[in-house]
C-alpha cells in the first residue's frame, strides 16, 4: 500500500524486521505498531506472541491493559465538560471532592500547610503535587493506598490521595503523579454517574471503542494479552497501582490513570479524533479549539526542566500528554507541535498534527514505557515521509 508522502513498502519491511528481532532477543514478547497519515492506514506490523504459553499470535484485536495511557482519555473527559461549563479549570478540586480542603505538604522535613487549593489544572498539568509510590512520607503514604485491601471506590479513593499529602505547594512544580486518578473522581461527581459510564456513553461509544473499558468480559478475556519480564519472558501476573491483572470484573476504582484496556484499533479512533479536531467519522466530541487546548504546552516558563526522563527531552506537558517543543533536544526524529503519551506496560501513541499522521504501538511488557524499541520504530516510520 503507498500512500501519497509515504514510502510504505520500504519502511514496512523495516520495521517488521525491527519487531521481529526484538522479539528474537527476547526483549519483549509481541508488539504490533499502526501508522496512518491523512486519515488512512499506510503501515501495519505484528511480530510476537500475546501468550507465549499458548503460543498465541498479537493480533489486531488484541487487548491491550494501557496503564498511563488512560490518561489522554481522562484528559477528553475532562475537556468535555470544561467546554459545557461544568467543570471551570480554576475550580479548586475541594468543589468536588471535600477532602481536599485544609491540605497538607511535605517540605522536606515537616509538614506545612498548602499556600492555595490544588485546582482542577492543576491536576491537568501534573502541577498538583499528588503523590505516586515514593520514598517520602506522601509517596510512602501514597504506596500504603495503591497496596490496600479492599480497594476503595473511585471518589472515596481520590479522597484517600488528598489525605496522604502533596510533594510541593500547588502549581510551584511538575512531578508525575496520582492526579489522573483524582480527575477521574472529579469528572464523576461532575458529570454525576460513574467514571466509567461517562467514559462509555460520551467517548467510547460514539468514538466505537467496543473494546475499551476498565476490563475484559469473559467472552473477551481469550484476546488479553499476558504481561512478561524482559529477558527471561517470565509471566508477569500481579495486580499493580489497584488495576486487576486480569480484569476480569468491573472495578469499584476506575483509575483515570491507569485503568484501561483496549486495541489498537479502537485506540487509534481516539487519536484520529483529537488529530481531526474534535470530530470522528462526522459526529461532534469536541471542537477544534478545545482540542488545540488540550494538545498545547501548558507548562510556564522554565517548568521543562523538572521533567527530568531522558525520553521527555525537549518536550513540553499539556493535558496528561507530552508536547514536543524544542526538536533539536529530543532523542530522536520529531516534529514540533506532536503530543502523545505512553503506558508502564509499553502501550505508546504519537500525534502529528502538522503531518497529519498518527503513530500507535502496543505491547505488554513489565516497567517499560518509552523505550528503545519505541525510538527505533518511531525513526523508521517518521523517516518514511516524504515532506515534513
Amino acid at each position: 500500500m503507498q500512500t501519497e508522502g509515504y514510502r510504505s513498502q520500504e519502511i514496512q519491511g523495516r520495521v517488521q524486521e525491527i519487531l521481529q528481532r526484538t522479539c528474537d532477543e527476547k526483549e519483549v514478547a509481541g508488539a504490533s505498531v499502526l501508522f496512518l497519515k491523512d486519515g488512512k492506514e499506510v503501515l501495519y506490523c505484528q511480530a510476537g506472541f500475546a501468550d507465549i504459553a499458548q503460543q498465541k499470535a498479537i493480533q489486531r484485536d488484541t487487548i491491550f491493559r494501557l496503564y498511563s495511557m488512560s490518561k489522554p482519555i481522562t484528559a477528553a473527559a475532562c475537556m468535555l465538560l470544561m467546554e459545557r461549563s461544568v467543570i471551570d479549570l480554576l475550580d479548586p478540586v475541594s468543589r468536588y471532592l471535600p477532602d481536599f480542603e485544609n491540605l497538607r505538604v511535605w517540605q522536606g522535613d515537616t509538614w506545612a500547610s498548602a499556600c492555595r487549593p490544588v485546582t482542577v489544572r492543576d491536576l491537568l498539568t501534573m502541577q498538583s503535587g499528588l503523590p505516586y509510590p515514593g520514598e517520602n512520607p506522601p509517596g510512602r503514604e501514597a504506596a500504603k493506598l495503591f497496596e490496600q485491601i479492599p480497594v476503595l471506590p473511585t471518589v472515596e479513593f481520590a479522597g484517600a490521595l488528598a489525605r496522604c499529602g502533596l510533594e510541593f505547594q500547588p502549581g510551584s512544580q511538575w512531578r508525575y503523579g496520582s492526579s489522573a486518578d483524582v480527575m477521574g473522581a472529579v469528572v464523576e461527581v461532575a458529570a454525576g454517574c460513574s467514571f466509567r459510564e461517562f467514559l462509555r456513553n460520551e467517548l467510547f461509544l460514539p468514538l466505537e471503542m467496543t473494546d475499551t473499558d476498565f476490563y475484559v468480559p469473559a467472552e473477551k478475556q481469550h484476546r488479553l494479552a499476558r504481561t512478561y519480564e524482559a529477558g527471561t519472558m517470565a509471566e508477569y501476573t500481579e495486580d499493580r497501582l489497584q488495576i486487576q491483572n486480569r480484569m476480569e470484573t468491573i472495578p469499584v476504582f476506575q483509575s483515570g490513570g491507569a485503568g484501561l484496556a483496549s486495541t489498537l484499533e479502537d485506540y487509534s479512533h481516539f487519536t484520529a479524533m483529537l488529530l481531526n479536531g474534535g470530530s470522528f467519522k462526522g459526529k461532534h466530541i469536541l471542537s477544534p479549539a478545545t482540542v488545540a487546548y488540550m494538545t498545547s504546552a501548558q507548562l510556564p516558563e522554565g517548568r521543562r526542566h523538572h521533567m527530568g526522563w531522558d525520553n521527555l527531552h525537549g518536550y513540553s506537558y499539556g493535558s496528561f500528554m507530552r508536547v514536543l517543543e524544542s526538536p533539536g533536544e529530543a532523542a530522536g526524529t520529531g516534529f514540533a507541535g506532536e503530543y502523545g503519551w505512553d503506558g508502564w506496560l509499553g502501550p505508546y501513541f504519537a500525534n502529528f498534527p502538522k503531518q497529519n499522521a498518527s503513530l500507535l504501538m502496543m505491547m505488554q511488557r513489565r516497567d517499560t514505557g518509552t523505550w528503545r524499541l519505541t525510538r527505533q520504530v518511531r525513526n523508521a516510520v517518521l523517516s518514511g515521509l516524504e515532506t515534513v
